[in-house]
């Protein structure tokens, strides 16, 4: 008589061993996210309570407003360059060079110029939001639907062909700012930097809302913009849904940069400087925490920004032009250490 006898199944076997290295990195990535929530949080404390001894109830509820108005700019930008660099497979691409800001600034302008300046002066804080919004969203959607149902997937085209869009309104905008007077002409200039002084607070609301909407419906998507990482053809060939994940987060980008430029106006280097460092800060290609790092990098950068105008240069100049010269020295430093590279 013989007796079966069965070797025991080695259960962990199969179960993939996470190495020293791949958990190092993972701390450093909850490292990271866990510094830039401090400093963000510590960064809105700051503004919403300094100098709170001569600050009124009034005061402080504009500061609160003002730190929303940040905060979603900041985010806005930051989440919507991190899309756009995946997509365009480059991190010196934002959704800027599409015209976006060039074309907010030449419909201010094209008001100013039919109207006259009382017109535009005269327009509710929601009229104008919901216009400009509008109108950028209708932009957005015809130059990137149309684009991808003529070029399919080159992205390049598209990038080209937003940068000619960008020269184009620009140079009509600059066009029409000549025929204008010279009062005229100084409400114009205005519309040209970002404001994060006044904000209406229906505006501020449905803005709020439109982002954070826009920013959980990239959740579904991560996992496909990971794959993306590894190149459009690679990533397709694993089985990515490409029409569908690139449309979605096209409309995604579209909507965020819309409701930003439409709440302060445009800010062109804001977007390349969060996602470069929140791609270091937090040091990973997975868009999980990428995402996550990006929104917190916007948040820090605007709220400490507008601290450094308000406290440090008592408003000698606006935000956006800080935001210019930091951003396109940082770019040359970017574009240097690629070719270098």
């Amino acid at each position: 008589m013989t007796v079966a006898t069965t070797r025991p199944v080695d259960d962990t076997a199969a179960v993939p061993v996470e190495t020293d290295f791949e958990r190092a990195r993972r701390r450093r990535v909850r490292t990271g996210l866990l510094v830039l929530a401090a400093v963000a949080v510590a960064a809105v404390a700051i503004y919403q309570f300094w100098d709170l001894s001569n600050a009124s109830s009034y005061a402080l509820d504009l500061r609160r407003r003002q730190l929303l108005t940040l905060v979603i700019a900041g985010a806005s930008c930051g989440v919507s360059a991190i899309l756009f660099q995946t997509l365009a497979g480059s991190p010196l691409l934002t959704p800027g060079v599409m015209g976006f800001d060039a074309l907010y600034v030449l419909l201010g302008t094209l008001i100013v110029l039919l109207f006259g300046s009382d017109t535009l002066a005269g327009m509710s804080p929601v009229t104008t939001t919901v216009m400009n919004a509008g109108a950028l969203c209708v932009f957005g959607v015809l130059i990137f639907g149309l684009l991808l149902k003529v070029s399919g997937r080159n992205l390049v085209v598209m990038v080209l062909i937003g940068m000619v869009c960008s020269a184009l309104f620009s140079s009509l905008g600059s066009f029409a700012s000549r025929m204008l007077s010279p009062t005229d002409f100084l409400t114009v200039q205005d519309i040209m930097f970002a404001s994060f002084s006044t904000a209406d607070e229906s505006v501020l609301m449905v803005t709020a809302l439109l982002t954070a909407a826009a920013i959980a419906c990239c959740i579904p998507l991560v996992r496909y913009l990971d794959l993306l990482n590894l190149g459009a053809e690679r990533a397709i060939g694993l089985g990515l849904p490409d029409r569908v994940v690139v449309g979605s987060t096209l409309a995604l980008i579209t909507v965020l940069v819309a409701s930003s430029t439409a709440l302060v106006g445009p800010m062109t280097f804001l977007g390349l400087i969060v996602a470069n460092v929140a791609r270091q800060v937090v040091g990973t290609p997975r868009h999980g925490p990428l995402l996550l790092g990006a929104l917190l990098v916007g948040a820090i950068a605007t709220v400490l920004g507008q601290l450094l105008v308000s406290r440090v240069l008592d408003f000698a100049a606006p935000l956006s032009v800080v935001i210019n010269l930091v951003g396109g020295a940082y770019f040359i430093f970017l574009l240097m250490r690629r070719v270098r590279l």
